[in-house]
């Protein structure tokens, strides 16, 4: 009977597969190529522990990543062997821990309902204890701290676990430990607090930890490359001596070390767990084996690999088309007309999709889709001109174009703080509408303190705050009027408003993002000067409303909409399509620069995306790079991707695709350079020659008030240079140079 219902749940299965779903005697890790049908594997493994070797579900734990994928499999589970999905205990990691804790808080001196914070929510413990310490953010940035805090629990440490790998000597492990003390006394734990909470309970309470162990008779990990130390920590306190463990994963699609996965785990797996079988999944269901073999010979330069050989019984299929184009506008325009002539051929969108390193990259796409009237979606993300950031600064464009744009204002005026709450600002409303003016006016009013308007009672910094808002929309209007570059107004009012400071100051991941948001804004205004003779605020403002409301109408006509798919590479993991366009495949573009600075550990992650994203193309795949790129205001020629060389000729066309001719009014002389000569990236700058910088990076100075400290930042030459600097006692601090009492100590 057994053997009966063993064929039902491998019927269909290769051998590999076949292999997987019955091993279950001991510690088992599958590597799961991309493509290779790991989750019918999964699927069909968890069926037949249940219904041909009949355990309990109650004994199976599966843990993931995603309530989705955990759902998903649930529901498979459940319809192929009849188990209710209730008593599935398929789950993620953090919901398993919030389990266990729920039930045993006491143990730690919690009571069952605690709460569970957000980022948001920890970002204000954080600010809390700034605030006691008389920290400023500009001093120490608080995203700076929650970051120590997650790595610290990313690593699986808990405050009282004894540690030679931490320095509890550091000022941050002060501010992590009151932290931890204002959690514990809001009853409440932070997402890395479930698993690192779990830990603590497990190490510390022997009865509980072999309860937890008696329960549960096999674990599987799903994702298993994802996972972080912490989580690696909690599988073996879970596991005790049975060590009936099956991993599934693939190392060559670990991209997510920036938010704590470690590759170590999968890599170091048979270290821990020396009987373990590995099973290799290798044969490709998705892709043709052009792109198959493409994508093997760019992974097969790693060295942090355990090693599989993807092959495919899937036809040949089309080269990998790669295209050299002029500049970022001629690869939008050579995109969106593939896009569009294989659609004339009968293709849908919705099978083409196009990927891009980063977020800022897809303005420029979404432009070329828009004017040839293709309907796409930007999956995981908002389109370019709906981000936040974007809309922030075109709303300080508009106010000066403007200044009786009231929406505008009301968006800007408190951006980034000035101290005028959503109180102040419907006093100001208010005033507009019994004065019939406009808000601008009545801003001006109350700011310059006019009898009428004496009962509106704001503090001396925000008058002085708002006094210089009015001053500076004021100034950037007169300039506009005069003929000043809408490019040269756009750097205006990202420094002077102090808009473009307060993200860098930030340091998270979403700072950085919008801020290459805003550079890419940057870049629009500066190509829409060079194709207007005319060039004005108004000009670009206009023209992109217009555009952006072009295809509103038409997505609403087209039922159902078939849309082409935009999103990060990160963003295409898990899934795929027929057609792919991968673009800005340039160094510094992809790989990232930030990647550059990681040394060779950076280029393995960089490549292993590169991987992932073409491995994600089933019929056809693009390869797109742009000889030039504009990048806020400056035109680089960083050329092609070593991912690209790193791909055998036998794969591959090569075409060259060229409609526009860029201008540069430099004085330097760039004409001899040949941006392929080597893997340097040459930048023809829009402005003024540069001359060399006071301080250099990773210079010893001294600050007449501060003390010593070291300079980790510079940015710009002359009367406009800045320096960041990290003092003794931790603390970050930006000085304009020809200000600051700052000497040398190098």
């Amino acid at each position: 009977m057994i053997q009966e219902t063993c064929k039902e749940f491998t019927s269909g299965l290769n051998q590999q597969q076949q292999e997987a779903v019955q091993y279950n005697s001991g510690p088992l890790m599958i590597l799961a190529g991309a493509g290779s049908g790991k989750t019918r594997t999964l699927v069909s493994k968890v069926s037949y522990l249940l219904d041909s070797l009949k355990m309990s579900p109650f004994k199976l734990l599966a843990l993931t990543f995603s309530n989705k994928a955990a759902r998903e499999m649930r529901e498979r589970v459940a319809l192929t062997c009849g188990v209710p999905q209730g008593a599935l205990q398929v789950t993620t990691f953090h919901s398993f821990c919030s389990r266990v804790l729920r039930h045993e808080a006491d143990y730690l001196g919690l009571s069952k309902n605690f709460s569970i914070y957000d980022q948001g929510e920890s970002m204000a413990i954080v600010k809390t204890i700034m605030g006691r310490y008389g920290i400023s953010p500009k001093e120490i940035s608080p995203y700076e701290i929650l970051y120590y805090i997650e790595d610290l629990k990313n690593k699986g440490h808990y405050l009282g676990k004894t540690t030679s790998e931490i320095d509890e000597t550091d000022p941050f492990y002060g501010y992590y430990t009151d932290y931890e003390q204002e959690l514990h006394k809001a009853n409440a734990f932070d997402f890395g607090g479930l698993i690192t909470g779990t830990l603590n309970l497990f190490e510390k309470n022997t009865s509980i930890r072999e309860a937890y162990q008696r329960r549960y008779e096999y674990i599987m990990v799903d994702e298993y490359q994802d996972t972080n130390r912490a989580q690696f920590l909690l599988l073996l306190l879970l596991l005790g001596e049975k060590r009936n463990l099956c991993v599934v994963g693939d190392e060559d699609q670990s991209i997510y070390s920036w938010r704590g996965a470690d590759i170590g785990n999968i890599l170091d797996f048979e270290k821990v767990f020396p009987e373990v079988r590995v099973l290799r999944l290798e044969q490709n269901y998705r892709s043709s084996k052009n792109i198959i073999e493409a994508a093997s010979a760019v992974i097969a330069r790693n060295i942090m690999r355990k090693g599989k050989e993807l092959w495919t019984e899937n036809p040949i299929g089309d080269s990998v088309q790669v295209c050299e184009c002029g500049s970022e506008r001629d690869e939008a325009n050579f995109v969106s007309e593939e896009i569009s002539s294989l659609i004339q051929n009968g293709e849908s969108a919705n099978d083409m999709a196009i990927f891009y390193r980063a977020n800022s990259q897809s303005r420029v796409i979404e432009d070329a889709l828009r004017e040839r009237k293709i309907n796409y979606r930007v999956v995981g993300g908002i389109k370019f001109y709906d981000r936040k950031e974007v809309k922030d600064v075109l709303s300080y464009l508009r106010l000066i174009v403007n200044p009786k744009d009231a929406l505008s204002l009301a968006r800007v005026i408190n951006v980034p703080a000035r101290g005028l709450g959503a109180t102040s600002l419907k006093k100001l409303e208010k005033i507009a509408v019994d004065e019939n003016c406009s808000l601008w006016e009545a801003l001006v009013a109350v700011v310059e303190r006019k009898d009428n308007y004496a009962h509106i009672r704001l503090s001396a910094k925000v008058y002085s705050s708002l006094n210089f808002f009015i001053g500076l929309i004021s100034e950037l209007r007169s300039l506009s009027d005069a003929g000043e570059s809408p490019f040269k107004i756009f750097e205006r009012v990202i420094y002077d408003s102090g808009y473009w400071d307060s993200l860098r100051a930030a340091k998270d991941y979403e700072s950085m993002a919008r801020l290459e948001n805003i550079e890419e804004l940057g870049s629009a205004i500066k190509q829409n000067e060079s194709s207007s003779e005319n060039a004005s605020l108004l000009n670009f403002l206009e023209t992109i409303a217009l555009d952006n409301t072009q295809i509103g109408n038409e997505e609403e006509e087209m039922k159902p909409l078939s849309q082409v798919s935009l999103m990060t590479v990160h963003g295409s993991k898990g899934l795929e399509f027929p057609f792919v366009f991968i673009v800005g495949a340039e160094e510094n573009v992809f790989p990232s620069y930030k990647s550059l600075e990681g040394g060779e550990t950076g280029i393995e992650e960089e490549r292993r995306l590169f991987y992932v994203a073409m491995t994600r193309a089933m019929k056809k795949l693009y390869l797109c790079f742009a000889r030039a790129r504009m990048l806020f205001g400056q035109l680089r020629f960083n050329g092609p991707s070593r991912f690209l060389n790193e791909i055998p000729s036998k794969y591959y066309s090569w075409k060259f695709y060229k409609t526009e001719r860029f201008e540069d009014n430099s004085s330097d002389d760039y004409s001899q350079l040949d941006p392929y000569s080597s893997q340097e990236s040459y930048i023809i700058k829009s402005s003024h020659k540069q001359s060399s910088s006071k301080f250099k990076k990773g210079e010893k100075v001294n600050h007449a008030v501060y003390g010593a400290g070291k300079v980790v930042e510079t940015d710009g030459y002359g009367v406009d240079e800045k320096v960041l600097i990290v003092f003794s006692n931790g603390c970050k601090k930006r000085f304009l140079v020809k200000f600051a009492p700052l000497c040398s100590l190098s």
